[in-house]
């Protein structure tokens, strides 16, 4: 190692672009150990501990290819009563197939542009009704994205502009190998003589053009044709060139030659090992810490750790259903060998969409918006794949978690910054938003340590109890101004087609439903409703004394932040004024809700016009200000990220800290089926499994040592995920509901109410102690609990047609919030 390549190589590992000709003087460095430390340190600083792969089928779409590389297995010439074409039932049966094995991806290789070379790829086409071949892939990959929901990747060789703008709007990535820079490849007796399409210049154009046009690409180069690694390092920086123009290149991979039989180069050698971790780790300090480099697992299944070491962060497409076409004698790894080489690395293994997380998050720039809501559904708060079919608010079987597991079932400890936070959390010390992010992109074993770690504090804060909350919602108008893109329940001229009708309640059904929950053993009523035009801060105090006059004893859990800022406009009064007089009338605590997440990044798309987060927060500080307590609540899994969720965790931390007011935390996941914003395809469809988990682990050592009451929701988790957040930092179950609307109109599939039998029942399965509590969490009298236990059947409740009433003027507009 010379002095000069040392420190070359530190500056890169250190983050610091090389220049054209520093990169080009790392040409001779044959120190292949300096030079995978240095990648692995770089990779490390952008990627942690994740290695992505994409789950896919390959779906040849043709085998027919104008080109003749010498090396290649993948093209044949028409003939021998193969068809020339896929059809498209075979295509949408292939992809359908990977859709039930759980892949996001539909990658359609084919050969270039077969009918200027041969007269049956014209005849096919002309029957299939086309004039080319990328004619026929457009049609094709709209068809199988709809049929199968699949996310197309083409990769149909050189394109023209015109190409690659048609294949934008049907795909959400497209690439294209450059292979090499170097023009001798395409001389006589080169690998790539005779091949139009393999001359350097066409293919870096087609890769310009597709930055030009906004669409995610993938590329990369071949190891060991006949190129040197002076070529290589010139293919790597035209590729940089190209990306620090257009900013569009989301993998490079870097491929090793393997020779096969029957072609012209099937007696050349491979390219060796060292070559090809050469190649990575270079391709690695040239391109820099943030580009993902894959190297294919199959082409190198013995020495996988190795090209981890070399500096790659994904495996590219690994395919349950398809082989590799274009290698067929190299099969697939099994996954759990790929996690397995991963994780002994000290790496967490993750699938991905064919397009990376930074083009889903600027998906407007990147992706043609007729497939946002195709990326949405397979997309996690990362951008990522999802990595199950759990749904919030749907019965079905719960995915493997390895929640729950003890200590001797953890294989390695986590990585030191994860465990440096957790010490910093259980300490009860503040965690910073990149603290709580990390949690929050916890996978795999990591999740695991996240969740065991959150238990414990669970029981050296809480023991073993878990608390639960005879009560009764009452929700009583669904008539709404507000249009919130996430909610379902208000009714209103927009939202009419959703479930049900809109309703009013009065004054004598909100009575007759608290005298019923009181007889059924009930201590709590929660009232929570729209926002109707024509209530005004008087409706809010009325409700509150006919509950108290239907049943004194009963504890009033009223009105979200969002009410009671209606509530005081409406009146004219301060929010300190109308917080006293409605404890006057009877209010007990306030429920958390409105806060959605408290972030106006993502206020500003899901409610628009709503109270901002400066706003629930006054409004909550107010309340405790005037002695009246509440919970907070966070509703999660549609437009937000884990940075949003960290900071709506680092903002209620804050005011606990200042007031001690709230009561408990509630993680609310997102039913999406019949919210508007995921009905308009602008939303994903709620957290995965590990997400909602997650966020019940993390708000347990986020928050404390303030907030000591973490509940999770079992209408929106239902019994089994309730379980699993038990054993993930959760210590209440909230309340029995009698009624619950908001959340089945949303579309979630579990019952109204859970009766206290089911509640004890579910807490002894995951051998903890049932409490029945009070709102406060006190002790309940034996009476109560007697008659929780003994409650009949509910009556039908009267849903009343809306009406107006209320004190607001009849016609007055209804105040806005800003």
């Amino acid at each position: 190692m010379t002095v000069e390549s040392e420190f070359l190589i530190a500056r890169a590992a250190g983050g610091h672009r090389l220049s054209d000709e520093q990169a080009r003087a790392l040409v001779g460095h044959d120190d292949l150990d300096s030079l995978m430390a240095a990648a692995s340190q770089l990779r490390d600083s952008a990627w942690g501990g994740l290695v992505t792969y994409s789950p896919k089928v390959f779906i040849a779409l043709t085998r027919l290819c104008r080109d003749v590389c010498r090396y290649c297995t993948f093209a044949r010439t028409p003939g021998g009563g193969e068809p020339a074409y896929l059809s498209v039932d075979e295509a949408i049966d292939i992809a359908r197939a990977g859709a039930a094995a759980g892949c996001h991806e539909a990658l359609f290789t084919l050969g270039d542009r077969p009918e200027a070379r041969y007269r049956a790829a014209r005849r096919a086409l002309a029957g299939l009704g086309f004039q080319s071949t990328i004619d026929y892939l457009a049609s094709v990959a709209e068809r199988v994205q709809a049929a199968s929901g699949l996310l197309p990747h083409v990769n149909p060789g050189v394109m023209t502009r015109s190409e690659l703008a048609r294949l934008r709007r049907v795909s959400v990535s497209a690439g294209l190998m450059l292979e090499s820079t170097a023009a001798h490849l395409c001389e006589r007796g080169g690998p790539h003589y005779g091949c139009p399409d393999k001359q350097p210049a066409v293919r870096l154009e087609t890769i310009r053009v597709a930055g030009e046009l906004d669409i995610p690409f993938t590329t990369g180069i071949l190891v060991g044709i006949g190129e040197t690694r002076h070529d290589r390092v010139s293919s790597l920086l035209a590729l940089r060139r190209l990306h620090e123009r257009y900013g569009h290149l989301q993998e490079v991979i870097v491929q090793n030659f393997c020779p096969k039989a029957g072609t012209l180069m099937a007696t050349l050698p491979a390219a060796s090992r060292e070559e090809h971790l050469w190649t990575i780790a270079i391709a690695r300090l040239v391109l820099g810490p943030t580009m993902s480099i894959q190297a294919p697992p199959n082409l190198s299944a013995h020495h996988l750790g190795q090209l981890l070491r070399a500096g790659i962060n994904d495996w590219g497409g690994v395919s349950p259903i398809t082989p590799d076409h274009v290698n067929p004698e190299a099969p697939w790894p099994q996954l759990d060998a790929l996690r397995h080489a991963t994780e002994a690395q000290g790496k967490t293994l993750a699938a991905r969409l064919p397009v990376y997380p930074h083009f889903v998050r600027q998906r407007a720039r990147w992706i043609d918006r007729a497939l946002h809501a195709a990326v949405l559904r397979r997309a996690d708060a990362e951008g990522l794949g999802r990595e199950d079919h759990w749904t919030a608010g749907l019965p079905g079987a719960l995915p493997e978690l390895g929640v729950g597991r003890g200590a001797s079932g953890l294989a390695r400890a986590p990585n030191a910054a994860l465990t440096g936070v957790l010490a910093r959390a259980l300490d009860g010390r503040a965690l910073t938003e990149g603290d709580i992010v990390a949690l929050f992109r916890a996978r795999g074993r990591e999740f695991e340590h996240v969740c065991r770690a959150a238990d414990e504090l669970r029981a050296a804060v809480s023991g073993a109890s878990v608390g639960y909350v005879v009560n009764r919602n009452i929700n009583y108008t669904n008539v709404c101004y507000f249009k919130c893109g996430f909610c379902a329940f208000s009714k209103g001229k927009p939202a009419e087609r959703l479930r049900e009708k809109p309703y009013d309640l009065d004054i004598a059904e909100i009575a007759r439903r608290t005298r019923e929950a009181w007889q059924r053993g009930a201590t709590e009523v929660c009232l929570q409703g729209g926002i109707h035009p024509h209530y005004s801060g008087r409706t809010y105090l009325d409700i509150c004394r006919a509950v108290k006059r239907a049943e004194p004893d009963i504890h009033v859990h009223a009105f979200s932040p969002l009410e009671v800022w209606h509530g005081a406009r409406t009146l004219g009064m301060t929010l300190a004024e109308f917080l006293t007089a409605l404890a006057e009338a009877g209010l007990g605590t306030l429920p958390g809700t409105a806060a959605e997440v408290l972030d106006d990044e993502v206020r500003a798309v899901i409610c628009p016009d709503k109270i901002v987060t400066a706003q629930w927060l006054e409004v909550m500080e107010a309340a405790h200000v005037a002695g009246l307590r509440s919970t907070a609540t966070i509703m999660f899994g549609h437009v937000d990220e884990p940075r949003h969720w960290a900071r709506h965790l680092l903002r209620v931390r804050a005011l606990q800290a200042r007031t001690g007011g709230f009561t408990e935390f509630v993680p609310l996941p997102f039913v999406a089926q019949q919210a508007p914003l995921y009905i308009k395809g602008a939303a994903r469809r709620g957290p995965t499994l590990r997400e909602a988990v997650l966020m019940h682990a993390v708000a347990r050592l986020a928050l404390h040592p303030y907030l000591t009451n973490i509940q999770t929701s079992w209408v929106k988790m239902g019994p089994a995920g309730v379980a699993l957040s038990l054993q993930a930092g959760a210590n209440d179950l909230g309340g029995t509901l009698m009624n619950e609307s908001i959340t089945r109109a949303a579309g979630a599939g579990f019952g109204q109410e859970f009766p206290p039998q089911q509640m004890e029942t579910l807490i002894r399965s995951v051998e903890r102690r049932p409490r029945q509590r009070s709102t406060l969490y006190g002790d309940v009298p034996q009476e109560r609990r007697r008659r929780s236990f003994e409650a009949g059947p509910l009556a039908a409740p009267a849903y009343p047609y809306a009406r107006r009433r209320g004190g607001a003027a009849v016609g007055a507009p209804p105040p806005r919030f800003g």
